[in-house]
């Protein structure tokens, strides 16, 4: 009863419950995106589909149950660390997808113009995921998607014949390269959450290949104990856009993917990594040994990851030769 009277100790361990609280309700991935692609009608507009995914995405970020937490630098959100991994995953095929609809889907050839709201809306996006002032990013996102709504409304009007979508397979293949590199250096980051010895294969495949500094023949790939949560949640955030950004690539794209007979390979990249989304039932990411007691959540990840990984290039083989 002693600290009831003295409201000076009272206050404090109040304002810390309070924060802990805030803390764990913002700390939790987004269970459903905005809005990601248009069914209003049965033919829908080339391109509509993937706008719309791309902007759900980052409204997404920023609108989310304490907003945009990456940059924060007070209490709670400067403590926590699953959310804002999950953002920086999303935020990375944001980036890879604004830079393809500017240099590929809205271009009909190499010495076409870019197109101006996309111009605009793809730096927006690069700017530093924590700068919190000057610029602030949450700004900086919100410029990237009003220019990508001007860009929405011209392509979606008929009368307007200077906004287009190139929906090609070699235009498909370019955004999913970027892809594929993006999941293969997850997957490799995922399985060194145990220490492994591997065999350097930085020069396989060429007898005349040279690199700028010499390297040993064996590496030991290890990840740090601080960074394999961090790694966990930037692959769920990866995996969580990209399910969407694939989805919308089916409207899109379709007639190209039933041309190739691509669209149960596209599904199945879907798939897997539908499977990364499960409901992580652990009170914190485990790093037991592979075949020990405990589980790896890593290494499950990586295993959902690295199949994704292997049926887009199974995908993009199709693209090519289909």
């Amino acid at each position: 009863m002693e600290i009831i009277r003295k409201p000076w100790v009272i206050v404090p361990i109040l304002i810390l419950v309070l924060l802990l609280l805030l803390g764990w309700y913002w700390n939790q991935e987004p269970a459903h995106p905005t809005s990601l692609k248009s069914e209003d009608s049965v033919q829908p507009v080339v391109g509509v589909a993937t706008t719309e995914s791309l902007i759900g995405a980052v409204r997404t970020l920023l609108d989310k149950r304490g907003g945009y937490l990456s940059n924060d630098v007070t209490p709670p959100s400067v403590f926590l660390d699953n959310v804002p991994n999950w953002e920086f995953g999303v935020l990375q095929q944001v980036r890879d997808l604004a830079k393809a609809m500017r240099n590929d889907y809205s271009r009909s050839q190499t010495q076409s113009l870019a197109d101006p709201d996309l111009e605009v809306a793809e730096p927006k996006f690069n700017v530093d995921s924590t700068s919190w002032l000057f610029p602030s990013a949450e700004g900086e996102y919100q410029e990237g998607v009003d220019a990508l709504n001007k860009y929405l409304a011209r392509l979606s009007d008929p009368s307007q014949r200077n906004a287009q979508f190139y929906a090609r397979a070699d235009n498909l293949n370019e955004w999913l390269s970027l892809v594929e590199k993006r999941l293969g250096s997850l997957s490799q980051r995922l399985s060194k959450a145990r220490p492994q010895i591997r065999v350097n294969t930085d020069l396989a495949g060429d007898a005349n290949a040279q690199q700028s500094t010499a390297t040993e023949s064996e590496i030991i790939a290890e990840t740090s104990f601080f960074e394999i949560d961090d790694n966990f949640y930037e692959a769920r955030g990866t995996a969580w856009a990209l399910i969407h950004f694939l989805r919308a690539a089916e409207v899109d794209f379709g007639p190209v993917l039933r041309d190739k007979n691509a669209i149960p390979t596209l599904r199945q990249v879907v798939r897997e990594l539908e499977s990364t989304q499960q409901n992580v039932t652990s009170p914190m990411i485990l790093n037991g040994k592979g075949m020990g007691m405990f589980a790896n959540h890593s290494l499950v990840m990586s295993s959902y990851i690295a199949r994704a990984n292997s049926a887009i290039a199974d995908l993009r083989r199709l693209l090519d030769d289909g």
